[in-house]
């Protein structure tokens, strides 16, 4: 298997092509799970890429579906072998947000809005800290170092000189006011925001408390891109217990139309930069 091959987009690609390969056959997933004696919730993971596909899992499919070709049915249980493969990621051990680890890992672009915190790719290490911490009051002090670093790991994505991966970052101004840890970290923090947004593959802009209402008060997202053409843009939602991704091409639209609004009503780039650095300046005083 070539080392860069992400687990997470194969089990996805895969899912999507098992999908595809169902509704050719014009069968529904709970006709399929009757068919294998298995649940419908496990037909619908295996196609949305949320769970993990062992080959037999695609034999079996394969004969419902009536694949004869032996080419595609080589292929698929070679994407199922690499799926199952591990991302650097799990060697920090249960990741809550896993998925999307390994989306971002391989994503071309994101996209991203936050209303209350720092993008986490553009975190420092003591501000990570303090949102851990804070964000998980009952975490050990293990899990919260694990958390961080896998946080600190990620950011490779902005810093790799040969795959830095294209990150769009609008923030609500409150995020540059609310204080996590102290005056000193806050200073810190916003001057290394002020100085990875004039890196050519980063923009960073703040849409003012002047603008007041925007779509971007119901809360944070990101929009990731990826640079296979077979696939589909997603869109992340963060929450308390579970995640969502939306896939559907409606949703994404939605999404992408809304991100369009927020980047027209924030501040341009070298006016955000200014004010980032204005507020930074705050926490000198």
């Amino acid at each position: 298997m070539a080392a860069n091959v992400n687990p997470t987009v194969r089990r996805r690609r895969l899912g999507s092509e098992l999908r595809k390969l169902r509704e050719a056959k014009g069968m529904t997933a709970e006709e399929v799970a009757t068919r294998l004696l298995v649940s419908q919730s496990k037909i619908s993971r295996l196609e949305n890429g949320r769970r993990s596909i062992s080959q037999r899992d695609v034999r079996d499919l394969c004969q419902v579906y009536g694949v004869d070709d032996d080419r595609m049915v080589d292929s698929l249980m070679v994407m199922a072998k690499e799926s199952r493969q591990r991302g650097w990621w799990h060697a920090f051990g249960d990741i809550p947000y896993s998925v999307y680890i390994g989306l971002e890992a391989e994503a071309e672009s994101i996209r991203n809005y936050e209303s209350l915190l720092i993008p986490g790719l553009l975190q420092t290490r003591d501000y990570a800290q303090e949102v851990v911490t804070g964000m998980q009051p009952e975490a050990t002090a293990a899990e919260v170092d694990k958390r961080v670093e896998v946080r600190l790991r990620r950011q490779d994505r902005i810093h790799d000189p040969e795959q830095a991966v294209r990150f769009w970052a609008v923030l609500d101004e409150g995020a540059l006011h609310r204080v996590v840890g102290n005056a000193h970290i806050m200073r810190e923090q916003l001057e290394h925001l002020a100085e990875l947004s004039t890196l050519p593959h980063v923009t960073v802009q703040v849409i003012p408390f002047s603008v007041g209402a925007h779509p971007g008060m119901s809360g944070a997202f990101s929009i990731m891109k990826f640079p296979e053409s077979t696939d589909c843009d997603v869109v992340y939602l963060e929450g308390v217990t579970s995640d969502l991704y939306l896939e559907r091409e409606s949703d994404v639209r939605l999404y992408t139309v809304m991100y369009e609004h927020l980047r027209a009503e924030a501040l341009g780039p070298e006016q955000s930069r200014v004010r980032i650095a204005e507020v930074a300046k705050e926490y000198s005083e």
